[in-house]
């Protein structure tokens, strides 16, 4: 790709650093600028990854001329202001998800990124990977027959709580908010629908946020979707896809690795009790589908960015699809009380 965007990035975090390294491994992107509350974390980020402006504070990014595109990497409460203060100083946006703090304010980011003509986008990932539009290929394909259930876990064990923006009530944290939101995105792209009914149950931690949750979900067409998200707890997370006539199984969807990305299309053995042969309890091999995407997961976001505002191709993430992720993330939170 011979056009290239210049990126400027708020926040130093990990992921922060994840996407830095995704930038420089594009094919349309460069690192230009960093801006940290913390003139030395900043200093440090800008070391690590060759950025040649680095501020203390984010206007000055916002403010630099060759910066073409702002990545907001901060606590999920700072993502509405920032994201409005950089559209309106002309930059597009990449915003971390969740989008917002609720979806009254992801709305009026979109809207202001309407105003000022340029592209919002919000950053889940593993849309972006090869091994995603498998999956979503296959489904749609029919290789398993209709869609009846969807199950997904995203959990992780923190021993640091104190000090942690994802136990910050104040900053819109929560598992829901912080991992909960794949599993509620996944399941909406598999059943290319929104929800009509759900319910949710959690674990509240003692700062007030959810430490962990399950939820279940029901789309049109009596789909039905399960998950499991945690902060501090192990799990497979993992995710399926059961048809009438068969199962995906993906053992790595939130984070796919540059090669050998694996999802399985297989069938169930039925119960012996209703065999009618030796046949009948044999089912057929499951298919083992092997993507490599030939690139860094976030190098690859960076160029899908860049092919929306340069070719105006559709975002993998629509506005209509961030609002409706923030709608069931509200209406869960609420019912937990912990919005």
């Amino acid at each position: 790709m011979s056009k290239r965007l210049g990126w400027g990035i708020l926040g130093t975090g990990n992921i922060a650093r994840q996407f830095a390294a995704g930038v420089m491994a594009s094919g349309s992107g460069a690192l230009i600028a960093v801006g940290s509350r913390d003139r030395a974390s900043a200093q440090s980020f800008a070391r690590s990854f060759g950025v040649s402006q680095c501020f203390d504070g984010y206007d000055p990014v916002l403010r630099s001329p060759q910066v073409d595109v702002i990545y907001v990497a901060l606590p999920n409460s700072m993502h509405h202001v920032w994201t409005i203060a950089a559209l309106g100083a002309g930059k597009h946006v990449l915003c971390e998800k969740p989008m917002a703090s609720d979806t009254a304010q992801a709305e009026e980011m979109f809207d202001a990124a309407d105003r000022a003509g340029r592209v919002l986008i919000e950053a889940f990932m593993y849309r972006s990977h090869p091994q995603t539009l498998a999956v979503l290929e296959a489904v749609r394909g029919g290789a398993i027959g209709d869609i009846r259930l969807i199950r997904t876990s995203f959990c992780f064990r923190t021993r640091k709580t104190e000090g942690n923006i994802r136990f910050n009530r104040e900053l819109a944290g929560g598992s829901l908010m912080d991992i909960g939101c794949y599993c509620i995105n996944f399941s909406r792209l598999i059943a290319d629908a929104e929800p009509t009914h759900f319910d949710v149950s959690a674990q509240i931690h003692s700062s007030g946020v959810d430490e962990a949750a399950v939820g279940t979900m029901t789309f049109p067409g009596g789909i039905l979707a399960s998950f499991a998200c945690g902060m501090t707890l192990q799990a497979d997370n993992t995710a399926h896809i059961c048809g009438s006539e068969g199962y995906i199984e993906i053992p790595i969807p939130w984070k796919p690795p540059a090669a050998e990305a694996i999802f399985t299309i297989a069938h169930s053995t039925p119960p012996r009790m209703d065999a009618a042969g030796p046949s009948a309890v044999t089912p057929p091999q499951p298919e083992r589908r092997v993507i490599s995407a030939g690139a860094d997961l976030y190098a690859i976001e960076t160029d899908d960015f860049a092919a929306t505002v340069f070719d105006g191709r559709l975002p993998r993430v629509t506005r209509d699809d961030s609002i409706g992720n923030m709608r069931v993330l509200d209406a869960m939170r609420r019912k937990l009380g912990v919005m």
